[in-house]
């Protein structure tokens, strides 16, 4: 097995065990078992059980960057990809907490630790923002005076709706198709672009 699929192998494992446990009640034996190879290769990638939950977020954070990355690719309306980036992010974002069990309780208990492995990812989206955004403003579809200021306004904006958006405490008893016309009037004017549609 290479190098990397036993990595890989070993991260997965590790966060299914997180789930199931807890950081705090799985060790390092534990995830050499569960993954069928010898501690000496679990040591052999990773120092400690915190250098390995790291890994486990970080691996979230790349499929919540490659699931942005397709969205931003997208041939469609930029005013429909801006929309649809800030509900794949915290869509995705809510997936990969709540899926992972026991490790949704981890996550806001280390959220120092998860802050400092998103460096990468918070860079991308920033950059990945200023992209999309810039292109409706190349296309006329977007007024924006400062596209590298409203890219910030919309990153740490989806930032600080996380939390309440994985509790459910974010506009409770609304589903998702009646949320889609209120954000899309909010992103239209942000974006200076004409009346509401909705």
């Amino acid at each position: 097995m290479s190098i990397s699929k036993t990595r890989s192998l070993l991260v997965d494992v590790a966060r299914h065990l997180f789930a199931q446990k807890g950081l705090e009640g799985t060790t390092m034996n534990d995830i050499a078992i569960a993954s069928n190879k010898g501690r000496r290769t679990l040591y052999t990638y990773f120092k400690n059980k915190e250098e390995i939950y790291y890994a486990v977020i970080e691996t979230e954070m790349e499929r919540l960057s490659d699931k942005m990355d397709e969205v931003a690719s997208k041939d469609m309306d930029s005013e429909q990809k801006v929309i649809l980036l800030v509900y794949t992010h915290l869509n995705m974002i809510k997936e990969a907490v709540t899926r992972n069990g026991n490790l949704r309780a981890e996550f806001f208990r280390n959220i120092w630790m998860v802050e400092r492995v998103r460096k990468t990812f918070d860079h991308d989206e920033l950059e990945l923002f200023q992209r999309v955004l810039q292109e409706g403003c190349d296309k006329g579809t977007f007024r924006i005076q400062n596209v590298s200021l409203m890219a910030d306004i919309f990153h740490y904006a989806l930032k600080g709706l996380e939390v309440p958006y994985i509790y459910g405490r974010l506009a409770k008893g609304i589903t998702l198709e009646e949320s889609r016309p209120i954000v899309t009037n909010y992103v239209r004017r942000l974006l200076g672009m004409s009346q509401n549609i909705y």
